[in-house]
This record gives C-alpha cells, structure tokens and sequence, in this order.
C-alpha cells in the first residue's frame, strides 16, 4: 500500500484547533483598548501563497463555516494538484484527480475545522508593516502570529511556529464553491484503495511539531 500523508497545512489547522480548545479558558492579559482580530466570516474564499523554508505552493482556500466544511487546493511547485477537504466530524480526504495516477487518502481526526472566532483571546503585539499594508498583529497560544489590515480588516499574513509563512493574496467574503465541488471521488471509498487511520491528539500534536503528518497511512 503507498504511503500518504495529510497536507502540512490540514496538520497545521488542526494543531491550531486542539491548542485553542485547551487555552479557550485561559484569561487574557491585553488591555481593555487592544485591538482585537476580526472573526473570520462564515464563508470565503483566498489565494494564499505559502512559503515553508524554501518550499514554495500556492493554496486555493474555501472556508464554509455554514455548511460545516474546508477545502484546501493545494498546488506545489512543479508538483502535482492535491485536493484536501475537511469536514466539521473530523472527516478528511486527501486526493488527486489525475486520470493517471488517482490517489486518495482519509482520516477521522479528533477537532473540526477552525471555528470564525478561533482568535478569541490572542495577544495583541503592536503594529508592523508586512507585505506593503499596515497590520495590526496577534499571537495565538505561541502556534501562530497574526497579521490583519487596520484599515480593512482582512487577514494578511500568517506565520506558524514551524517557520510556515502564508501571504493572503485575495480574501472574497461571502464566495462559496458550489456542491458538486465537495464531492470525494468515487474512488475514495475504494477500500482497496484507502486506508483509514484514526489518529489521536497526541498523534496530531506530536506529528504537527515536525510540519507533516509522516506517520499517517
């Protein structure tokens, strides 16, 4: 059976998520005139550019909070296209829709996907420019620093303890991939072809600090 993995950046998410659920009753210590991120709306889409120590891709996001869902299109440099879709269950799929090559994997994780307010108590840092735009920046539970327009409030950059830096380069609110798009492909439920592996938080948070899930299928 080949060995797969689950995206760095589902890994990311999800480590993102079991932190906050274990810091959500941590008290912050900003001052009642910090600013605070804005809450993601419950859907959009984003170009992001990601740059992980020379490894460069480019993610086609989805988010849709409303209908409990995540889609990540992640293309690699002179790599090949990677479907990775979360659900709120935990469900994941990770494929490729090369007629050549079909390739799908699933996991059943421990959280959903990340919440509209998964900010809520990051520590506000000051003001800095990045990427040409003047952001207000936050730290969040020592796993992401934050970077949001002042003026627009939409997100700007990202960049993860692992030294994974994200530049947003469009944030459409309110845009939505259409159903049909959501599907898994047929061949995802092949049992001859995937390999299911529930994997514990402990897995996730252990495999998260090393940027990728190796132990996964």
């Amino acid at each position: 059976m080949k060995k797969s993995t689950v995206s760095p950046i589902t890994v990311l998410f999800v480590v993102a998520a079991i932190l906050i659920s274990y810091y959500s009753d941590v008290s912050s210590a900003e001052s009642n005139s910090d600013p605070t991120p804005a809450p993601w709306p419950h859907q959009f889409h984003s170009i992001l550019f990601v740059n992980f120590t020379g490894s460069l891709s480019l993610i086609d996001l989805w988010y849709d909070w409303t209908n409990g869902r995540n889609f990540n299109i992640i293309q690699d440099q002179l790599g090949e296209l990677l479907y990775d879709l979360e659900w709120n269950n935990g469900t994941v799929f990770r494929y490729t829709l090369d007629d050549d090559k079909k390739k799908c994997s699933s996991a059943l994780i421990d959280v959903g996907i990340l919440r509209p307010n998964w900010l809520d108590g990051a520590t506000y840092l000051g003001q800095q420019f990045i990427d040409g735009f003047h952001c207000s920046v936050w730290q969040k539970v020592d796993f992401i620093w934050y970077y949001e327009d002042i003026v627009t409030k939409r997100p700007v950059h990202w960049v993860f303890y692992t030294g994974r830096s994200i530049h947003v380069m469009t944030f459409e609110v309110g845009a939505v991939l259409e159903d049909a798009k959501w599907q898994a492909p047929v061949y995802c439920f092949d049992k001859k072809q995937v390999h299911d592996h529930p994997a514990s938080d402990n897995d996730i948070l252990e495999i998260g600090s090393k940027g990728i899930l190796r132990e996964f299928i």
